[in-house]
């Protein structure tokens, strides 16, 4: 699924078969989730094959390596550059990309001595999703923000999503709905939210979430729309039954949600301001005109 025999692999500097790459079974990364990681996606496009957001990304991928304390010295630019080269090398167009970065040997509990980054590329159109996905609310709260850096994207904190996700499966839903030790949403497993209602768009406060690039978009596809979004703290009881609610992740995209513990969202999703968000996202990333979405009165 990930990768065949003639699939390469970015790996600390060199350019090598994803077969014949190694790590090493005595490092922090593997017996800590002392690694810290990126999600990225590249499109075909009118312009060619663009990487959505790579700065983005990758000065992220940076503060978290910061924040972890790993000695980290590429920049931004260099891991673009070679993102590039490797979607070339491998005939990949349509595509997600997962850097990440992995410590040295140490058993101690202290920082990493030395790194290593590691950038994988595999083919993934998963195109324009509106699966309606059934979730609910989970009985695992996200990680505390004083016990973790909850804004860093670390290996180690998606344990916790694991097990969200996997109970949310094991009950018939599609996915998790996580709330902060206050009681109040966080995230779903692996994504951002937002929710619908009296046309206006709510999503959870920063404090207690992975503040996401996908979710900095929706705000900014908001703002061109003239749709009103806000962040604020609320529980899932003031979710429940709203017009329509969406979950936004890079690999995800815009995500429609059918129902949050059982209790549908009221408007028929095609109706909702957040399928016209959706719809925006998608042209945006594929860097289609804004007038095609003037010509489908999704102006505000």
């Amino acid at each position: 699924m990930y990768y065949n025999d003639d699939s390469v692999l970015f790996f600390d500097g060199e350019y090598v078969k994803a077969k014949d790459a190694k790590t090493d079974l005595y490092g922090q990364s593997l017996h800590y989730g002392y690694a810290v990681f990126e999600g990225i996606k590249s499109y075909k496009t009118a312009n060619g094959t663009r990487i959505f957001k790579a700065e983005e990304h990758y000065d992220r991928l940076r503060k978290s390596a910061e924040a972890m304390m790993m000695p980290f010295n590429y920049s931004t630019e260099e891991m673009v550059e070679a993102t590039y080269r490797l979607l070339e090398m491998n005939k990949l167009e349509n595509a997600y990309i997962r850097p990440i970065v992995i410590c040295s040997p140490n058993m101690a509990l202290s920082k990493g001595q030395k790194s290593y980054l590691v950038i994988e590329v595999w083919n993934w159109d998963n195109g324009y999703l509106a699966n309606k996905m059934r979730i609910m609310t989970s009985s695992f709260q996200r990680p505390n923000p004083k016990a973790f850096k909850v804004e860093a994207k670390v290996s180690g904190h998606y344990v916790n999503s694991i097990l969200a996700c996997q109970e949310a499966k094991d009950k018939g839903f599609d996915e998790a709905l996580v709330l902060d030790e206050n009681g109040n949403v966080a995230e779903s497993s692996g994504a951002n939210v937002f929710y619908e209602k009296d046309g206006k768009l709510f999503t959870p406060a920063k404090g207690n979430i992975l503040p996401g690039i996908t979710r900095a978009t929706v705000f900014q596809i908001c703002d061109n729309l003239g749709i009103p979004a806000e962040e604020k703290f609320f529980k899932p009881e003031e979710m429940q039954g709203a017009d329509a609610g969406f979950f936004c992740g890079t690999a995800a995209e815009i995500v429609a949600l059918d129902s949050l513990d059982n209790i549908p969202f009221k408007l028929d999703w095609e109706n909702s301001l957040s399928a016209k968000v959706q719809q925006a996202y998608r042209h945006l990333v594929l860097e289609e005109d804004y007038a095609y979405l003037k010509n489908q009165a999704l102006y505000v």
